[in-house]
């Protein structure tokens, strides 16, 4: 191992501290198939299982859950294996039907029956609607109807017959005869024998014989119209004892029929007043029921909905519930307003659309009902008009399908309004703390509905048990997408990437979906190698061809930077330069990329400048670590003067956005450098943000700045002199490839961990910081005392040329 001769006073980490390993040999089991599943509960969660747990516990308005956690935590996943186990305790939910409203057409009625009873009851209906046709039909054809029949209607022509007799004499005595047309009846003078009298007789009579003619005959007419009055009376009594045998023999056949729906559905109260509506519908509309349907000849069009005949009769099973071993989950991916309250679907007829309510279909909100309805929260809110809608059915608590042209106000077509459902249900979103905030702080309806916050972790301890847990986790996730299991090789290093997720030695990750998608992704590998198990060696593949399959930009930054483009020193040392460390992310990777710092100094008053914030290149958090920079040096240095100055500091070869203080403490050290004059070396890099007090601060992505550094130092040649200085308080955040931990072993690489700006500044140039001595200076030949004296230096420049100044002023003046 070759010994480093920089800083070796400096206190740098072991290559045992640079990754948290698990060996193999303490795994307590071969692989995962020998290991219990874990069954359907979920690690790690405890918080957000208890807030489920009460949200979906307490059977009040408004206690809807909001699922709160990072994408990757598997939201939707926890949800759904939480209440699927939950459900299986819980009775299945009433069956929901739509009939034909008798009264309002136009307003389909809703039916609610036991869960299973709803598509009893429609084959039932269809049945008996069969059953009453082909009775009816039987029943009018019959001999003892055709008796009946008889009977009234030999009534009707008896005493009809009597009237006519009656008038026909009378006329007969009078002279007249009665005669019958299409049109009526007329009478007419008649000759001595019976026959009418032509026109051209009646003119060869007197004037005193028409007169006569013309007395009888109104008076005749009268009678006449009295005896058409008695046969129409007749006739109406004929009809009416004609329809009251209809109705008698039908209501017998339809009741006899019906006599054992109604016991069935006694206890179903709303079945019950529609079959009585039903019967009566079908006493008054018999001639339905009696025509023979002719079968209906195949077309180029499909024949229009109409809702005559015995189509009202048809029960719309909307939810079927007979299957059901619960109360149903429902997980509805496409919010969008029919996929969630359902729709009226309409069938084109020669340019017109009808409906009516057998094409009324259901929406998410009606399977759902009387359960559990999982939404992504982003995807409801992609639809304003589903977000408006579902706060108003959770108000009014029914499920209400409307057009959604009409709930726009853009058309008014007449359509069918079915009756609103009564709405039972838990609604749970899922989403990010963002949303969360966003609709919790300017929706001031959504704290009515959404009052309980279940909050999900996307990491959990890392101890003797949870690792157990977390194996068995696995075991049941291979069982259920049935892949290979893994070994106990394979587990030590899944745990270890588990970690790196994390980025903390004593967390794993609980970003379930980013593991799933590991281990089908292992499975594929060892299926290559012919395999039984998944190992170690597949798992190691799989991660390292993940990075492979994204990271061309950062092979492509990293050639520029061995081309010499993009400017990175790694050896000797230089003046107001040092090398920081940020992360760039490519949305599905990201890498650490080493970039130069650099400082300078002059006699001024403007302060420290930042070039970047200047060409409006750096946002907030990095101005205020700028700010903290100028408070560091008054702080130590201002002491016994004031600072006067001008610094400008820039990142070199950045053209995009700088954002973040992680780099505040690279940018005091080039600082410090430019001001004591003092080189620094060029094959440390730094990440690190500072405080005022010159604390050293921890920062994110720690381990892949390393890695950025390191990359190109190997490239470069290592030389036993590089290495990274990184906050103390990160160390438990380092989980460093394999070639870096070598390296380190090797006395190649270095990490020092530092937890103040002194420490860092002496690592980098050598020398002694200093400390401050009650007169305010620094001790001699310390880096800060060279610091101080330039600062003395600029600060008597500055007041001289102030003094001088001044005093050509009031020369000027007096001239």
């Amino acid at each position: 191992m070759k010994k480093n001769h920089i800083c070796e006073k400096f206190f740098e980490l072991p290559f045992n501290e640079l990754r948290a390993t698990i060996d193999p040999a303490s795994i307590p089991f071969e692989n995962t198939a020998s290991l219990e599943p874990l069954g359907k509960g979920v690690i790690g969660q405890e918080r957000g299982v208890d807030a489920i747990q009460f949200g979906i516990g307490l059977k009040e308005n408004g206690y809807n859950v909001f699922v709160v956690g990072p994408p990757k935590a598997g939201l939707t996943y926890i949800t759904r294996t939480f209440l699927e186990e939950r459900v299986k305790q819980e009775p299945a939910p009433p069956d929901w039907c739509y009939v034909y409203n008798f009264k309002e057409p136009d307003k389909p009625k809703s039916l609610r029956l036991r869960a299973g009873l709803g598509n009893e009851f429609k084959r039932s209906m269809d049945k008996f609607i069969k059953t009453v046709r082909s009775s009816i039909q039987k029943v009018f054809d019959s001999d003892d109807y055709r008796v009946k029949e008889e009977e009234v209607t030999h009534v009707f022509e008896t005493k009809r017959r009597e009237i006519l007799d009656e008038l026909s004499q009378t006329s007969e005595k009078e002279g007249f005869v009665v005669q019958f047309s299409q049109v009526g009846m007329y009478i007419i003078p008649a000759d001595k024998k019976g026959q009418p009298i032509s026109k051209e007789e009646l003119k060869k009579l007197s004037k005193e014989e028409r007169n006569a003619l013309h007395e009888k005959s109104d008076e005749l007419k009268i009678k006449l119209q009295t005896a058409m009055k008695q046969i129409r009376e007749a006739e109406g009594e004929y009809k009416e004892k004609h329809t009251k045998l209809d109705r008698d023999v039908a209501l017998f056949v339809v009741e006899n029929i019906m006599e054992n729906f109604f016991n069935k559905y006694k206890d179903e109260s709303s079945v019950v007043e529609f079959l009585n509506a039903c019967k009566e519908d079908i006493i008054d509309n018999l001639d339905d029921f009696k025509e023979k349907q002719e079968e209906q000849q195949a077309g180029p069009f499909p024949m229009p909905v109409k809702m005559s005949g015995l189509r009202r009769y048809e029960v719309n099973l909307l939810i079927d519930n007979s299957d059901s071993k619960g109360a149903p989950v429902v997980i509805e991916s496409n919010p969008a307003y029919p996929n969630l309250f359902g729709t009226i679907e309409r069938q084109a007829w020669f340019g017109a659309l009808v409906t009516d309510f057998t094409m009324i279909k259901p929406g998410a909100l009606h399977k759902a009902n009387g359960g559990y309805l999982v939404i992504k929260a982003l995807d409801l809110l992609k639809w304003p008009l589903s977000y408006e809608a579902l706060k108003r059915s959770l108000g009014q608590k029914e499920i209400k399908i409307e057009d959604v042209g009409e709930l726009f106000g853009m058309i008014s077509t007449r359509t069918i309004r079915p009756e609103p459902i009564p709405l039972d249900i838990k609604i749970i979103l899922t989403g990010d703390s963002y949303i969360y905030q966003l609709l919790y702080i300017y929706d001031d309806r959504f704290q009515k509905f959404f009052k309980v916050k279940a909050h999900l972790d996307d990491r959990m301890e890392r101890k003797e048990d949870s690792l157990l847990q977390f194996a068995r986790m696995i075991s049941r996730y291979c069982s259920e997408q049935k892949i290979r299991h893994v070994d106990h090789t394979g587990i030590a290093r899944i745990l270890e990437y588990s970690m790196e997720l994390t980025e903390d030695r004593e967390k794993l990750s609980l970003e379930l979906g980013d593991i799933s998608n590991l281990l089908k992704e292992a499975n594929y590998f060892a299926g290559l190698d012919n395999s039984e198990l998944i190992q170690k060696k597949h798992v190691e593949k799989t991660i390292k061809k993940r990075i492979y399959r994204c990271n061309l930009i950062e092979e492509n930054v990293k050639e520029l930077v061995k081309k010499d483009i993009l400017w990175v020193e790694t050896k000797g040392e230089k003046v107001g330069q040092v090398n920081g460390l940020s992360i760039l992310t490519t949305g599905d990777h990201e890498f650490g990329k080493p970039g130069r710092i650099t400082a300078t100094v002059s006699v001024g008053r403007e302060g420290v400048v930042t070039i970047d914030r200047e060409s409006k290149l750096s946002g907030k958090i990095h101005t205020k670590g700028v700010m903290i920079l100028t408070n560091f040096l008054r702080e130590r240095f201002a002491q016994n003067k004031p600072i006067s100055l001008t610094a400008s500091l820039c990142f070199e070869q950045s053209y995009g956005m700088v954002e973040g203080d992680s780099a505040s403490s690279t940018e005091l050290y080039a600082l410090l450098s430019a001001l004591s004059g003092l080189p620094v070396k060029q094959g440390i890099a730094v990440t690190g943000s500072v405080s005022q007090k010159g604390e050293i601060q921890p920062v994110g992505g720690v381990t892949k700045k390393i890695e950025g550094f390191f990359d190109i130092c190997n490239y470069k040649g290592l030389t036993g002199d590089q290495g990274v200085i990184i906050p103390e308080k990160n160390i438990r955040n380092l989980m460093l490839k394999q070639e870096v931990v070598d390296a380190v072993k090797d006395g190649q690489f270095h990490i020092w961990p530092v937890s103040t700006i002194e420490e860092g500044m002496e690592i980098l140039s050598g020398i002694k910081a200093g400390n401050l001595q009650t007169d305010g200076t620094y001790e001699d030949g310390t880096l800060f005392r060279s610091v101080d004296e330039r600062l003395q230096e600029i600060a008597d420049i500055v007041r001289d040329f102030l003094k001088k100044e001044k005093e050509e002023s009031k020369e000027n003046e007096g001239a």
